[in-house]
C-alpha cells in the first residue's frame, strides 16, 4: 500500500508541466459572409426554375499566416421561392482571400436539401476574394433525385473586413490584425 504522501508527489509531479507555459501564437482564420444573389436550380423532370437566393457561411480554418488556408465551413443557402440548402463544406484558400485583399477559396463538400421532394448530394464554389472582404462566389450542386444548381452570391466577409483585413492599411489601420505580418511575436 502506498503512502499519501507518496501519491501527492506522483500527482504533484504529473501536474507539474500544467504550470509552465510558454509564449506562443496559434491563430486560427474563420470566416462569416452574408450575400444575395440568383440560382437556377431543377431536380426530377421540372423544369429549371430561377430563384433568388441569400448565403449565409460560417466557418474556421488554419492559420492566417501560412499561404494556403484550410478549414471547413457551414453554409446556408435559402432559395427565396423555394426552400433552404444546407452544405457542410472544406474550404482551401489563399492568403490574399484571407487577408481582404485579391484571393481565390475553393469549397467541396456535401449538402442536403429538405424542401420539396428532397436531394442530398456535392456541393461546391469557386470564390474569388476582391479588397474588404467582398467576394463574388460561383457555387453548384448535384444531388439525388436528379437535382441540379447552379448560381452567382456577392457579398461581403464580415471578418475578412475587419480581423482579418490587410487592404488600406495606410488610410485604415487595423489595430490588431489576425495576421502576423513580420511583426516580432515575443515583443507583444
Amino acid at each position: 500500500m502506498r503512502s499519501p504522501i507518496a501519491c501527492l508527489l506522483a500527482l504533484g509531479a504529473l501536474l507539474a508541466p500544467l504550470a509552465w507555459s510558454s509564449s506562443s501564437r496559434a491563430d486560427a482564420s474563420a470566416w462569416t459572409f452574408v450575400g444575395a444573389g440568383a440560382v437556377g436550380w431543377k431536380q426530377g423532370d421540372s423544369d429549371l426554375v430561377l430563384d433568388g437566393a441569400l448565403s449565409l457561411d460560417v466557418g474556421v480554418g488554419t492559420t492566417p499566416d501560412a499561404p494556403v488556408i484550410v478549414g471547413g465551413l457551414v453554409r446556408a443557402t435559402p432559395l427565396l421561392d423555394s426552400g433552404i440548402d444546407l452544405a457542410l463544406l472544406a474550404r482551401v484558400a489563399t492568403r490574399g482571400f484571407q487577408a481582404g485583399q485579391l484571393g481565390l477559396a475553393l469549397d467541396v463538400g456535401g449538402y442536403q436539401r429538405f424542401w420539396g421532394a428532397g436531394s442530398t448530394g456535392v456541393a461546391g464554389a469557386l470564390t474569388l476574394g476582391a479588397p474588404l472582404g467582398i467576394s463574388l462566389s460561383l457555387q453548384g450542386s448535384y444531388g439525388t433525385d436528379d437535382a441540379v444548381s447552379f448560381g452567382a452570391i456577392a457579398g461581403i466577409d464580415l471578418l475578412r473586413l475587419t480581423v482579418y483585413r490587410q487592404a488600406l492599411l495606410p488610410v485604415w489601420p487595423n489595430p490588431f490584425p489576425a495576421q502576423d505580418r513580420g511583426r516580432d511575436v515575443a515583443s507583444r
